[in-house]
C-alpha cells in the first residue's frame, strides 16, 4: 500500500486531505545532485542506465519532499526505439540528423517491439518501484504522437515547427500513416510502463498548442485519444497539451482523468471548460519560482484559493527551469502542503 496516495485519490476524485503536488521536470537541471550526474554520464546513458534513472527519479522526492516521483527518461526515446538516430546536445536541445521528409524516409520507420527496444525503461521503472518503497506514486510517461512527428519531420526544436506542420499539410496521408505508427509504438510502451509499475501516465503534447481546435483534433487529439482508451482499464492517464486550452472540452471527453494546463488561462476558465468530472494539474508560470520566497509563498496561495478544494493538483503550467534556487522549488510545495483554505 502507498503512503502517500493523494495523486492518486484527486485523480479518482476522491476526497483528500490535501492537495497533491509535484513539478514538471523535477528530476534534473537544477539539483546540484542531479549536476554531478550530469558531469560523469551523457543524457541518453542517464536515460539508459536504470540505476541512473533510478537514482535521477527519486532525488526530487528526498530533497524537495514531492507528492510524486515522475520517470527520469525522455520523450524522444520513441523515435529511437522506432529506428532514427536522436542526439540529445547539451544547452543546445534534440537533433535528428536524417528525418522524416518523404514516402522513402517512412521505410526507415517501424513500430518496434517495445520490450527489445525500450527495455531499459522498464527495468528502470521496477527498481524505481523497489527503491521508493511505496513512499509517493510513481508517474510514467510518453510524448504525444504529433510533439514526436514535430520533432521527427523538422530534425530539431523550434519555436513553431513549420516543416512539421508543412509536412502534414502538403502530405496529408504521410503525416497520419506517421502518426499512428507513433500511437501504436506509445500504447504497447506505456502499457508496459504500467506492468512494470507505473501508477499513472502522463501524456506530453509540448506543441498541441501550436494547432488551431480543427488541427488538434486531427492532428493531435484523435491520436491521444486512441491511447487513453488503450490505458483506461490499467492506469489513470493526466493528458498535458500546452497551449491548448481552446480544446479542454474535447481533452475531458476522451476519459483522461486528470488535464495539465500552462499559466495562460485561470483555473475557473479552465474548470468551466473541463467540467466537473476530471481533474486539473497546474498551473504556476515556472519563472515565477524565481521570485523571493515570500512572493512564492502568496502566489502559491492565491493560486490554490482560485483552484478551490476538490480535482486539483499543484503543479507548473510548465518545467521547472534550470536556474531555480532548490530552497525556492522547496518553497513551492512547502506552500501547497502548509496550505490552508
Amino acid at each position: 500500500m502507498l503512503q502517500n496516495d493523494l495523486l492518486l485519490k484527486v485523480l479518482r476524485g476522491e476526497q483528500a486531505e490535501r492537495t497533491p503536488v509535484w513539478m514538471m521536470r523535477q528530476a534534473g537541471r537544477y539539483l546540484p545532485e542531479y549536476m554531478v550526474l550530469r558531469e560523469k554520464y551523457g543524457f541518453f546513458e542517464r536515460c539508459q542506465t536504470p540505476e541512473l534513472a533510478c537514482e535521477i527519479t527519486i532525488q526530487p522526492v528526498n530533497i524537495i519532499g514531492v507528492d510524486a516521483a515522475i520517470l527520469f527518461s525522455d520523450i524522444l526515446v520513441v523515435p529511437q526505439a522506432m529506428g532514427l538516430e536522436v542526439q540529445l546536445v547539451e544547452s543546445k536541445g534534440p537533433y535528428l540528423p536524417d528525418p522524416i521528409k518523404t514516402q522513402k524516409d517512412l521505410t526507415r520507420v517501424r513500430v518496434p517491439d517495445v520490450q527489445e527496444t525500450l527495455g531499459y525503461v522498464f527495468d528502470a521503472i521496477k527498481l524505481i518501484k523497489r527503491e521508493l518503497n511505496n513512499r509517493v506514486p510513481l508517474i510514467g510517461f510518453a510524448g504525444a504522437p504529433w510533439t514526436i512527428l514535430c520533432y521527427m519531420v523538422q530534425g530539431k526544436g523550434s519555436k513553431t515547427f513549420d516543416e512539421a506542420k508543412a509536412f502534414c499539410y502538403t502530405q496529408p496521408e504521410l503525416a497520419h500513416t506517421l502518426l499512428q505508427m507513433i500511437t501504436d509504438t506509445t500504447i504497447a510502451y506505456l502499457q508496459a510502463q504500467v506492468k512494470a509499475g507505473a501508477d499513472t501516465v502522463q501524456i506530453f503534447d509540448s506543441w498541441g498548442g501550436l494547432l488551431g481546435p480543427a488541427d488538434f483534433e486531427n492532428l493531435s487529439l484523435q491520436y491521444i485519444r486512441q491511447i487513453v482508451t488503450a490505458l483506461k482499464d490499467l492506469a489513470p492517464t493526466i493528458i498535458f497539451a500546452k497551449g491548448a486550452w481552446h480544446s479542454l472540452a474535447s481533452m475531458a471527453a476522451t476519459g483522461a482523468q486528470g488535464l495539465g494546463i500552462d499559466w495562460c488561462i485561470s483555473p475557473q476558465m479552465a474548470r468551466q471548460f473541463a467540467g466537473n468530472q476530471v481533474t486539473l494539474q497546474g498551473n504556476f508560470d515556472p519563472a515565477k519560482l524565481l521570485s523571493p520566497i515570500p512572493v512564492i509563498q502568496k502566489e502559491v496561495k492565491q493560486m490554490l484559493d482560485a483552484f478551490g478544494s476538490g480535482r486539483h493538483i499543484a503543479n507548473l503550467g510548465h518545467g521547472i527551469l534550470p536556474n531555480v534556487p532548490v530552497d525556492h522549488a522547496r518553497a513551492f510545495v512547502d506552500s501547497v502542503k502548509n496550505y490552508k483554505g
